[in-house]
């Protein structure tokens, strides 16, 4: 069950991908919704053998759903973790790359990087500056943040709708800060 399904009461969600009319405040709850998961995310600290924990716990659920994604994780120019899981295309790695240069300019989600260019109406990819070959403003990397440091790593997961490829990169970051507070 995803947190946008979790409870009746509910506000629809917001779907980037539809073409359609969205539900009036839809946009502004999931932006209050990621930007939420921003300050609960916050790790006391994240080394290689962290994001080797990371990065395992993601393929399990990749296996586990049967998903075809590739999962990244890194930090600079240092790849971390790297994989492609059964059914996931060479057109995930740059799918990959271009939304970790967008979660790494802005030091936020790629999703939320999207989402709030569509604020004012329109996309942030309408913009003449924004370089779609070299960005892309879609859901799926996500930043590590250590507290009182900031972003010190990009998780990224590629090949499902940008939503999904978002919300299963936080539910895994969701089981690694647990497992940090409880060990």
């Amino acid at each position: 069950m995803t947190h946008e399904d979790s409870g009746s009461n509910a506000a629809p969600a917001f779907d980037p991908d539809s073409p359609e009319e969205q539900p009036g405040g839809a946009l502004e709850a999931m932006i209050g919704r990621i930007e939420g998961e921003m300050a609960e995310l916050q790790f006391p600290r994240f080394s290689k053998d962290d994001a080797l924990a990371l990065g395992l716990q993601l393929v399990e659920m990749g296996k586990e759903g049967n998903l075809p994604i590739a999962i990244d994780i890194i930090k600079g120019d240092q790849v971390l973790f790297h994989v492609a899981l059964e059914g996931a295309t060479p057109d995930n790695e740059g799918w990959v790359r271009a939304k970790q240069r967008t979660a790494a300019r802005y030091e936020e989600p790629s999703l939320l990087v999207g989402l709030r260019g569509r604020l004012g109406g329109g996309r942030i990819e309408d913009n003449a500056w924004f370089d779609q070959s070299t960005y892309a403003a879609h859901g799926g990397a996500v930043p590590v943040y250590v507290r009182g440091v900031g972003a010190v790593a990009i998780v990224t997961v590629s090949g499902l709708p940008q939503v999904a490829d978002h919300d299963l990169v936080v539910q895994a970051l969701r089981e690694i800060h647990r497992s940090m507070r409880l060990g």
